[in-house]
């Protein structure tokens, strides 16, 4: 896309940034200023799933407003008009609060649960104490096909996410995949862990009844 074909506010963004002297001084200092106040908002719309607080907070947000322009700068010809320009901007700056957050989670991680806490996890996904006998037979039969079942990378992933609650964004920085690959290998953790429900009799064949 041309830079004739663009929204008059993206073009006018791209023209600014690209141009020398105060002008592009002027559009760098709006455009870091616009990234700020959105890392802002969303570490704090995130601090309640991060260990991190106060000062530190801000300072993330500020580091990924800093890290977001450079990248944006970089990739000025990247452009191609598909979003408005701000819009495309943003999403560089979320990628950084995502990933300095996913970062500083791992200093101070959650302890992961030991034998024991697997029992507890009834609880956790909401099940009716009346049930927990029941329950206790799933959770034994999940912890066999992790155990068991489910391959090295598999077994980490689903134990991370699903067991110890630990954010995508922080796995994301640790170890370096996307999301979706994420979503794929607890997809198919998850699968495997239906087909033994379903051939203990927990749950029924799919298409039945109780199926979800």
């Amino acid at each position: 896309m041309t830079a004739q074909e663009l929204d008059e506010e993206s073009s006018t963004w791209l023209r600014c940034l690209g141009a020398a002297g105060a002008e592009r001084r002027a559009a760098e200092g709006e455009l870091h200023a616009r990234l700020v106040r959105i890392a802002l908002a969303e570490v704090r719309r995130r601090s309640g799933s991060t260990p991190v607080t106060g000062r530190e907070l801000d300072d993330v947000a500020h580091q990924a407003a800093d890290d977001a322009m450079l990248a944006i700068l970089a990739k000025l010809a990247d452009f191609r008009g598909e979003s408005r320009f701000i819009t495309w901007a943003y999403r560089f700056v979320i990628l950084e609060v995502s990933v300095k957050l996913g970062r500083h989670y791992w200093r101070n991680p959650p302890v992961s649960l030991d034998a024991g806490q697997w029992e507890r996890l009834p609880d956790r996904f909401g099940i009716d104490p009346a049930r927990h006998a029941e329950a206790a037979g799933v959770l034994a039969e999940v912890r066999r096909v992790v155990e068991e079942e489910l391959t090295a990378h598999q077994r980490r992933i689903f134990v991370a996410v699903v067991v110890d609650e630990i954010p995508r964004d922080a796995l994301v920085a640790r170890l370096g995949l996307q999301k979706n690959a994420i979503y794929k290998v607890i997809f198919d953790a998850r699968r495997k862990i239906r087909r033994a429900l379903v051939a203990k009799g927990y749950l029924e064949e799919p298409g039945g009844s109780g199926d979800e």
